[in-house]
């Protein structure tokens, strides 16, 4: 992607402007960011996904005169439960949509001016007239673009962030709107973290969320820590504590401070590998979600791998940094020509023929086993 080159989709600004004058910074409004933009899905394709064990599903209907005047259910939903189409006020999410379909996979990748290590997943949010979750507050980046019928937008810096007690969802209790817009189909919404936003469905609508991943300080440490634990004894080794010098005491119960020093030189080893931390983070970051799963197939041929192009699966997470590559949770160390080759691959999510033939014979073999697990596939 050339991010010098001025978008459409983003309102005529280039990616790297975007990044600096709004990511994280102000809300910009798009008309026609996919001009002529149809949604993806139909209802009733939507309605069949949301039915999927494999999908992360949600339903908010509002209930006017109720107490608390909100419910949520989990999916998965059988079509004969959701509420009839002309019941006003109820609305359906389904996540992570671009792991199940291709077009919405390849709209997600317009989106890859971001690093792929923040970019999580589309949503698509169904609403009847009226519908909607409430003005609320996201953690995370979000882009809302309009697929079908028209949603009215009202936002604002919100600096009472008190929520409505006894609800089932973050709802802000004392919304103060500053701007106000109806979004049409191809109409587009980028809102930067703790800006607040309330959508309400004006007739049936069909909204899609591009989201972005925030993880944070202590999720990243307690996970890198798990990872670094799971390798420690082969880092460390088996040495034993000993104290031949250790004398009588008189109060057993406290701990020796030679211990103490023992255990912090074992954490000191385990830790002295200066790529552990990012072969932590990137094994992290591309960890596949729990509902993810590929189907196996058979290897390719060595002709295959020589004539035709290579394409990473939908549901392939796949990056690297200056030492590593790393593919669905698993990390490889690259250097040279295969180092390359690969993050061509991991850029483009496609690798023509004549760039996999420079691959060496030990990466081919890496690059077969992905074939056979379903995370790459033979085009």
């Amino acid at each position: 992607m050339d991010i010098t080159q001025a978008l459409p989709l983003l309102g005529g600004l280039s990616p790297q402007l975007f990044m600096k004058r709004h990511w994280q910074k102000k809300p910009l409004l798009v008309r026609q960011a996919v001009p002529g933009f149809t949604s993806l899905l139909s209802r009733s394709e939507l309605f069949e996904l949301a039915a999927n064990e494999d999908a992360q599903t949600r339903m908010v209907i509002q209930q006017p005169g109720k107490k608390p005047g909100w419910q949520l259910k989990h999916g998965p939903f059988e079509r004969r439960v959701l509420p009839p189409l002309k019941q006003p006020g109820w609305t359906i999410l389904v996540q992570g949509v671009d792991l199940h379909h291709d077009r919405a996979h390849q709209l997600m990748n317009q989106f890859r001016f971001v690093p792929d290590a923040r970019l999580d997943d589309l949503m698509i949010s169904y609403a009847t007239d009226g519908g909607g979750v409430g003005p609320h507050l996201d953690s995370y980046d979000v882009f809302l673009l309009q697929a079908h019928g028209q949603r009215r937008w009202r936002i604002g810096r919100q600096k009472d962030t008190t929520l409505q007690p006894d609800v089932p969802l973050k709802i802000l209790t004392h919304f103060v709107p500053e701007e106000e817009y109806v979004l049409e189909p191809g109409d587009m919404l980028y809102l930067p973290p703790g800006y607040a936003h309330d959508g309400i469905a004006q007739g049936e609508c069909m909204t899609y969320s591009i989201g972005f991943r925030i993880p944070n300080k202590g999720e990243l440490a307690r996970e890198l820590l798990q990872r670094l634990a799971e390798d420690a004894e082969d880092e460390v080794g088996v040495a034993l504590y000993r104290d031949p010098n250790q004398v009588a005491v008189e109060q057993p119960a406290q701990i020796p401070a030679q211990m103490l020093e023992f255990a912090q030189q074992a954490l000191h080893d385990a830790l002295k590998d200066p790529l552990a931390f990012a072969r932590g983070l990137g094994e992290y970051m591309t960890e596949p979600k729990p509902n993810v799963w590929f189907e196996a197939q058979d290897g390719a041929t060595e002709t295959e791998l020589k004539d035709r192009c290579l394409r990473l699966d939908r549901r392939t997470r796949m990056m690297f940094d200056t030492h590593h590559i790393f593919i669905n949770g698993e990390s490889f160390s690259a250097s040279g020509r295969d180092a390359t080759v690969m993050r061509q691959l991991a850029n483009d999510r496609v690798l023509p023929a004549k760039q996999g033939r420079q691959l060496s014979a030990q990466a081919l073999v890496l690059v077969r086993t992905w074939i056979q697990a379903g995370w790459l596939h033979v085009q």
